[in-house]
């Protein structure tokens, strides 16, 4: 058959079974709509959140998810990609946003700006202002303080306003990172899970970012227009994570594919090729016995 430039066709094989008839179909000519470098970006970065959405069954019908909204990149992308996620029919989920804030360190947040944001997708916004005090205990930094005082509040919050799951915004390079991290300070092969359920608290706290890319998310905030938020906190300095995002960055130099090789390999534990733990030494001792 003669087929012209303007119609085209394609075959189409049953059940992958040679047994079966190929049967012929036509495309219905369509003007593809060009996509623009943003709808481009958007899609890909749904996939992958829709992706570790349902990879790790991270939402459930009946869910109400807290949104800590900073006002930084990561937690506005997290809030737009969950109230859209939530207008579809299944699973049914409510999402709420909240902000904290600390009375003693000057992040200056614009309140308005975030409350707008939050409306403009039908989320509620929550304000909820706390303090810590850094004299208290001296054994820990300040900046684990403020983000233990800030997680404490988050679930205040969220117990106040019904909700079962703690939405966080932390994406594939905040997990990595810290899984380097884990390895070089703590002698210790572990990260965030994307899914970490607080029986003590009654509370999930979920990654619905897991899978996606901070230079997506830094590509997205670019042509969104987020507004950034003040940030003088006193007790900022150059952290760990800044180096492990370097280490990761010369990683990924050496092998374009290392991200997914460092995420495969939490699932992927050979313990037969590891040394033997203290524990299991001292259990197998004791079986001898």
């Amino acid at each position: 058959m003669d087929l012209s430039s303007s119609e085209q066709f394609y075959f189409l094989n049953f059940f992958q079974n040679h047994s079966f008839p190929l049967i012929l179909h036509p495309i219905l000519k369509v003007n593809m709509a060009k996509f623009t470098e943003e709808d481009i970006l958007m899609r890909r970065i749904g996939n992958r959140f829709n992706k570790g959405v349902v990879q790790y069954r991270l939402i459930e019908d009946g869910d109400k998810i807290l949104v800590g909204l900073s006002g930084g990149k990561d937690s506005l992308s997290l809030l737009e990609l969950l109230a859209k996620r939530s207008r579809i029919l299944k699973p049914k989920f409510s999402v709420v946003a909240v902000h904290v804030s600390m009375s003693n360190i000057p992040y200056q947040a614009d309140l308005e700006y975030l409350r707008a944001y939050a409306e403009a997708f039908g989320v509620p916004f929550v304000h909820y202002e706390t303090s810590f005090d850094p004299s208290t205990d001296t054994r820990k930094s300040p900046c684990f303080l403020c983000s233990w005082n800030r997680r404490k509040a988050l679930f205040t919050v969220a117990k106040g306003q019904g909700c079962n799951k703690i939405a966080l915004g932390h994406h594939m390079d905040d997990i990595l990172e810290t899984l380097l991290m884990n390895l070089t300070f703590q002698g210790a092969f572990s990260t965030m899970p994307p899914k970490l359920v607080m029986r003590k608290f009654d509370m999930t706290l979920i990654r619905p970012m897991c899978l996606v890319h901070e230079a997506d998310l830094i590509q997205m905030a670019q042509m969104r227009g987020f507004q950034k938020q003040i940030k003088n906190c006193p007790y900022e300095t150059q952290s760990n994570r800044t180096d492990m995002k370097g280490i990761l960055s010369q990683l990924e130099a050496l092998n374009p594919e290392a991200r997914y090789s460092l995420w495969g390999s939490m699932t992927n534990v050979q313990e037969e090729l590891l040394p033997p733990s203290c524990h299991s030494k001292q259990n197998k001792d004791t079986e001898k016995h």
